[in-house]
């Protein structure tokens, strides 16, 4: 392998001048403002609208639960309207939902602000998927392995205005989090109207409505991406609070995780995706994925019980070995949603595809801190083992997928590039 330049790292994630640097550019937007809130809602909820943790944490659970059912809807608009308008109203819409939160004063109202949010962001991921398919053209799964290190780079940088916010520790400071995160839907919106019109793809004439609903190899797929998707959730929920209740590492290390998984993906994630492109790699790099997170998983469980200075070694090898599964998982759930959904029809798969992830979200909590923080030990090694079980029937879903496809393999790995007025 060649050495490793950052700075040429960098430089690589700036797409040719065209549609793929405008969207890029949008998408560095938007991910920043994500940013800026990740690590401070809750923070904002608990010490600024004064509800308790358990009040968070349920009505956040009740919101993504229901903010699941746009995807498919707002997707297949998407396919059928044209996935630029589509993306640029749900942005706005997010704006909206976005600044409500500043209106926040009880508990009930936080569940309706946050199930409204929660609503718009399911239909945005599903539009602007089907935008994102169409942008990149040829090569659609290798160019979102791009966008995926630049939402790295995006959140990274709104991290650290977030931390100066937290370091304040002020009402203002955390409302100032959530306006500019607002504003930059806007941006996003703006940014997004550089993009040429992307006309409507001609679809089948004969078949069903809801054709991803009656693909049951994608439906399969939508029941294992769910599943893994939790992983998601292990550095950012999960390990803070073993961190703080189980190790004696330094409390300073909770953000230092964060980072890490982030740089590593920005350097990492393109070199990654270039390996996975068909629907068969991405059912090899699934598996290789679950495996990761067996040794990952269980090596957090091993950072409790021991001194401070080991417990803090310890889980920055968990947190990079976990990073590198998250790599794999990234990259084959790139090649499977862009390889057994049709071009027609991306949005409304995106959509299918975020319901099973939202439901792994909203059980994400019940595990990482019902099972993984009250058994401790034990608990790290079962949702571990958990990952590496569901990761083994990836490769036979994936041929499954690919036997079923009404294209070849080969065309699966990259979608046409489109006419755009």
């Amino acid at each position: 392998m060649p050495n490793l330049n950052p700075a040429r790292v960098l430089t690589s994630l700036v797409p040719e001048p065209g549609p793929r640097r405008v969207y890029a550019l949008s998408t560095l937007i938007n991910t920043f403002g994500t940013g800026l809130i990740i690590l401070s809602m809750t923070l904002y909820f608990t010490k600024v609208v004064h509800l308790s943790t358990a009040q968070t944490g349920l009505g956040l659970t009740i919101a993504g639960l229901i903010g699941v059912v746009t995807g498919i809807p707002i997707g297949d608009i998407a396919d059928r309207r044209g996935p630029r308008e589509t993306v640029r109203v749900m942005l706005v819409v997010q704006f909206v939902t976005t600044f409500c939160y500043l209106l926040i004063h009880s508990f009930a109202i936080f569940v309706l602000v946050a199930t409204a949010d929660l609503l718009a962001l399911n239909a945005t991921l599903s539009s602007d998927g089907a935008l994102l398919r169409r942008v990149g053209g040829e090569g659609a799964a290798g160019y979102r392995a791009t966008t995926q290190a630049i939402s790295s780079l995006g959140l990274a940088l709104g991290a650290l205005g977030c931390g100066i916010a937290v370091q304040i520790d002020t009402p203002d400071a955390y409302r100032t989090l959530i306006l500019l995160n607002a504003l930059t839907f806007l941006a996003g919106c703006v940014v997004l109207g550089r993009l040429p019109r992307y006309e409507p793809l001609p679809k089948p004439e004969i078949g069903p409505r809801w054709v991803a609903l009656t693909d049951m190899p994608f439906v399969a797929y939508t029941v294992l991406s769910g599943a893994m998707f939790i992983q998601y959730f292990v550095i950012i929920l999960g390990l803070p609070l073993w961190v703080v209740d189980h190790t004696h590492a330094p409390r300073w290390s909770i953000p230092a995780f964060l980072l890490i998984n982030t740089m590593l993906v920005i350097l990492f994630q393109v070199r990654i995706g270039e390996k996975v492109k068909t629907i068969r790699q991405g059912g090899a790099a699934l598996r290789r994925a679950g495996v990761v997170f067996l040794f990952s998983c269980s090596a957090i469980g091993f950072a409790t019980g021991i001194p401070g200075w080991a417990a803090l070694l310890v889980l920055v090898g968990a947190v990079a070995l976990h990073t590198y599964g998250e790599l794999w998982h990234s990259s084959a759930s790139f090649a499977l949603g862009f390889g057994l959904a049709p071009a027609h029809a991306q949005g409304q798969y995106m959509g299918l595809s975020g319901i099973g992830n939202g439901l792994g979200g909203a059980a994400a909590p019940v595990l990482l801190i019902g099972l993984c923080l009250s058994l401790g030990r034990v608990g790290w090694i079962g949702i571990g083992v958990c990952f590496a079980l569901v990761s083994l029937t990836a490769p036979a879903l994936a041929r499954w997928g690919e036997r079923t496809r009404p294209i070849s393999p080969q065309d699966s790995e990259a979608p046409q590039a489109v006419t755009v007025e």
